[in-house]
């Protein structure tokens, strides 16, 4: 009876969570939300299907929607990631992807870690693991806006197999000089955002990165949570005093109303668009959109279509227990954005402070790659990680496809595993083609190349692309001699395949990890390599219970 009765009131509080209806019969619509702020609301509330009368205030000087009847219970959300295959050189020698500048899985990883739980295997997105650190690329020279680095040697979980590190590098940019910023801070109040690690750390996150503007930078403040508002509308930077105390009377309260946020930030980021200067987005959120036009799809499709505007989006994710992972996912790549996961102060402090121009400044668009392997030395391959940003071929010459952005300074890694041709290994192929034959080219052998990378991007203010075509040479180092970049992003990639306990990760363990981490930890200014050797050690321990 009991199970009966709990099953029951779960039922129901999902069913009747809340919704609430604007007496005065008038429809929220984006042009209209703005004519909610500074002033009260009546509203009919439903709350585990309870009706009351309540009152919600929007203004710089206080935004409270009583917290009725919240309930914590884990309903965290990740979207199901199915690995990467390798695939057979001869019949599919065209890898071709999207870069990812996202690391939101692997701070979200070292909090369960932290708490000493395992992470979700879907939590863990093996490309945001590796590139979470900096590496020691070339700084680009030129107009190109990047360099590119590769590194070959043996795969350190399968010594039969060779691994191909590829890096690329962004230019930095004058910081004397920078573009001015039109930053519109969208952040939720809803009740589910009333934890310490969530409202009240955004809120210390959001000073951090005020104290790296400047006067010629320009912030709004958008909330929403039963309502949106605008609370704050563009203000200099150099008035400090006032944007604080509108993120001070910020409190949580209510039912969450995610999709009307975004519609009025875009509007009022639109309404003060900066020509040539930094438009962007900054929504900050557990995630847990749960009322009006909410649901992932339409989310994505209005990002999408709002892009075209050249307003970026950063997505920022809080808090745990109701975090919803997949959906920020999904609308940041959907919105020319960026994803992080603030988990601790100093994780803000690495997010704000010391990377802010290169998560804030793009340098270059729709940055692809596409590899082509030479199947005279490579029988199969497979990328590690990158699942939700594999692209088809012909995607590599349409300018209209989308894809991720390159900031001022910022480096992308991405490890292929490679069953060398003259490996005695069995891979899955189709039947030959009865039609036609595939030959190789007669200086497939004699050129010494293991593989052809081509990168497409757009500089910023133009929709054509540029393209670059390098070829490889097959050229192997001993793993001894090898780069720290090559070492720790070896060590990365395997942390994640066993957290994932991927069927790829072969003869690694996390004290190997360990140990090769720490062969590369490198200069290591702020730390974090040893933090994820630790965190290595922490998975370990808890894997034994």
């Amino acid at each position: 009876m009991k199970t009966k009765l709990f099953i029951f009131l779960i039922f129901t509080t999902s069913c009747f969570y809340s919704c609430e209806t604007v007496k005065d019969g008038s429809s929220k619509s984006p042009d209209n939300y703005t004519e909610y702020a500074n002033q009260e609301i009546e509203a009919d509330y439903v709350s585990y299907g309870i009706k009351k009368e309540m009152k919600m205030h929007y203004s710089a000087n206080n935004i409270v929607i009583p917290n009725e009847g919240y309930i914590d219970y884990n309903t965290e959300e990740y979207d199901k990631i199915n690995e990467n295959e390798f695939l057979d050189a001869r019949t599919n020698p065209l890898s071709t992807f999207s870069i990812d500048v996202d690391n939101a899985s692997y701070s979200n990883i070292r909090r369960f870690l932290n708490n000493n739980r395992m992470p979700y295997k879907d939590a863990v997105r093996t490309e945001e693991i590796i590139n979470y650190f900096d590496y020691d690329y070339p700084s680009p020279s030129g107009k190109v806006p990047f360099s590119v680095f590769t590194e070959i040697s043996e795969c350190p979980w399968n010594k039969e197999h060779k691994l191909i590190h590829t890096g690329i590098q962004g230019k930095k940019l004058d910081y004397e000089n920078l573009k001015p910023s039109n930053l519109v801070f969208l952040i939720d109040v809803s009740g589910s955002m009333n934890d310490s690690n969530k409202l009240p750390l955004l809120k210390k996150s959001f000073k951090m990165l005020l104290e790296e503007l400047s006067g010629k930078d320009y912030v709004s403040i958008v909330v929403y949570a039963g309502a949106a508002g605008l609370v704050l509308p563009p203000t200099s930077a150099s008035e400090k005093t006032k944007i604080i105390n509108a993120l001070n009377n910020l409190h949580a309260g209510g039912s969450t109303a995610g999709g009307a946020g975004i519609q009025l930030a875009y509007k009022t980021a639109k309404d003060n668009f900066i020509k040539n200067g930094n438009n962007r987005i900054i929504l900050a959120t557990d995630g847990d959109f749960n009322v009006g036009v909410s649901s992932t799809s339409s989310l994505v499709e209005f990002v999408e279509e709002k892009r075209k505007d050249d307003i970026y989006l950063t997505i920022l994710g809080f808090g745990t227990g109701n975090y919803k992972d997949g959906r920020m996912e999904q609308i940041s790549n959907a919105g020319n954005g960026n994803y992080f996961y603030i988990d601790n102060i100093r994780e803000a402090e690495k997010v704000f402070v010391r990377e802010m121009r290169a998560n804030m400044f793009t340098i270059a668009k729709d940055v692809k790659i596409q590899i082509e392997f030479n199947p005279a030395y490579v029988k199969a391959y497979r990328l590690i990680g990158y699942e939700n940003r594999i692209l088809a071929k012909e995607d590599f010459n349409d300018d209209k496809k989308d894809a991720g952005e390159l900031g001022a300074g910022h480096s992308v890694t991405a490890l292929y595993e490679i069953i060398p041709a003259n490996s005695d290994r069995k891979i899955r192929i189709a039947d030959s083609l009865k039609y036609q034959t595939s030959i190789l080219n007669p200086s497939a052998s004699s050129n010494n190349e293991i593989m052809t990378l081509k990168l497409s991007y757009k500089p910023i203010g133009s929709d054509k692309g540029i393209k670059i075509e390098l070829p490889i040479k097959n050229t192997e180092k001993e793993l001894e001699s090898t780069s720290d970049n090559f070492r720790f992003s070896a060590a990365a990639a395997a942390f994640g395949m066993l957290l994932r306990d991927s069927k790829f990760k072969g003869n690694a363990t996390y004290k190997s990890v360990a140990e090769l981490a720490k062969s590369a930890a490198g200069k290591d200014e702020f730390g974090y390599r040893k933090e994820f050797i630790s965190l290595v050690k922490t998975a370990e321990l808890l894997s034994k219970e």
